[in-house]
């Protein structure tokens, strides 16, 4: 695995800086313009902790790891940055890597903060060495299929692959809506695209939901269901935040917007949320997405529990809920949520949004929870 230079400014090998281990997708399979936007995210903390003087006088150094979407490679990298000495990992943004990052944290006493990830069971049992930022799946989604309710979408079909990020996804989706008279038909992404329109058509669907990797099967299918007449009435959506990303704009065009999908924002930022956003867009060259301030957020919370219990991982590990940070996106403080086995920022903001029809760069806010 190799380590991309960091320009955090703390290249330090004496042993005077403290390192944090990163978890990022950075290459293929993964999800590389999330795992841009979170690395954007997380060297800027680096950087503004530095160049505020560090933590004690000693800089943050951020040793980061590409995950490449793979599950054994992030537990194997959570073992390379335990025998680094780093005083905690943070980041990951796939659920299901994440998931293993976290268990071989949990397993190895390395405190592991996680960015990104929504998957509920993080771990299979509680573990004092793992918190959370994102919500978790079945709070966000859960407002998802309330917006679904409210836009008067109640026969729901969802494109779908094996994953267990999406079979938790589609069970959230089916309990909440099931106990308002909604249904969920689970349609195979292998089907051709227009063997699924065909579906959709024979179903009745009101609305579409896109449970599967970008670019492929997604552009492909919205593609087909766009063009399709017998379709023209039919809501597209994305829940698990496609749309966010340029790269969605620039394969889709206008076919790719009015496609609703969640992030986690407020409807407006803070003047720290502001000053950070205008730093990531200059870093980035485009418009920050809600994961390169999850990255931001999650050094900030990690500076914070160095500063007040120094580099003892369990320590750190023993103060999750007693730290309270001003994060980009309001105050960040973590406590146990029923059912959830990772101490848990409950809650985000979150929104329903998508990308204007009339000015694709655009984005418009349909529901909030």
């Amino acid at each position: 695995m190799n380590t991309p230079p960091s320009p955090s400014g703390a290249e330090h090998t004496d042993g005077s800086s403290i390192r944090l281990g990163a978890l990022v997708p950075l290459t293929r399979p993964g999800w590389v313009e999330a795992g841009r936007h979170l690395l954007a995210g997380l060297d800027l903390g680096v950087r503004e902790v530095n160049e505020a003087g560090g933590i004690d006088g000693r800089p943050l150094e951020l040793v980061v790891r590409d995950t490449a979407a793979d599950p054994e490679r992030a537990a194997a990298a959570v073992d390379e940055l335990a025998h680094l000495g780093v005083a905690a990992v943070a980041g990951e943004y796939h659920s299901v890597v994440a998931r293993a990052a976290a268990a071989r944290a949990d397993a190895l006493g390395v405190p592991f903060l996680c960015s990104s990830a929504v998957l509920d069971a993080l771990t299979e049992e509680p573990t004092e060495w793992v918190a959370r930022l994102a919500p978790a799946q079945s709070y966000g989604w859960r407002i998802y299929a309330d917006f679904l309710l409210r836009a008067g979408r109640r026969r729901i079909a969802v494109a779908t692959q094996p994953s267990v990020y999406w079979a938790s996804g589609t069970r959230v989706l089916r309990d909440h809506l099931a106990s308002c008279g909604g249904t969920v038909l689970e349609l195979d992404a292998t089907l051709t695209p227009e063997a699924l329109c065909d579906a959709l058509v024979d179903h009745g669907a009101a609305a579409l939901l896109l449970l599967v990797g970008h670019p492929e099967p997604a552009v492909p299918i919205v593609r087909a269901v766009r063009g399709d007449r017998r379709l023209a009435e039919i809501l597209v959506g994305a829940p698990a935040g496609q749309p966010e990303f340029a790269g969605w704009a620039a394969a889709l065009g206008e076919d790719g917007a009015g496609i609703p999908f969640l992030r986690y924002l407020p409807e407006r930022l803070g003047p720290l949320g502001e000053r950070v956003g205008k730093e990531l867009r200059e870093r980035l060259g485009e418009a920050p997405s809600f994961v390169a301030f999850e990255g931001w957020d999650t050094v900030a919370v990690l500076a914070a529990l160095l500063r007040s219990h120094g580099t003892d991982r369990a320590a750190i590990a023993e103060s999750w809920p007693r730290v309270a940070v001003e994060g980009t996106r309001g105050p960040i403080q973590f406590s146990r949520t029923p059912d959830i086995s990772v101490w848990q920022w409950a809650w985000t903001p979150i929104q329903v949004v998508d990308r204007d029809p009339a000015e694709p760069d655009r984005f418009r806010i349909l529901h909030a929870g």
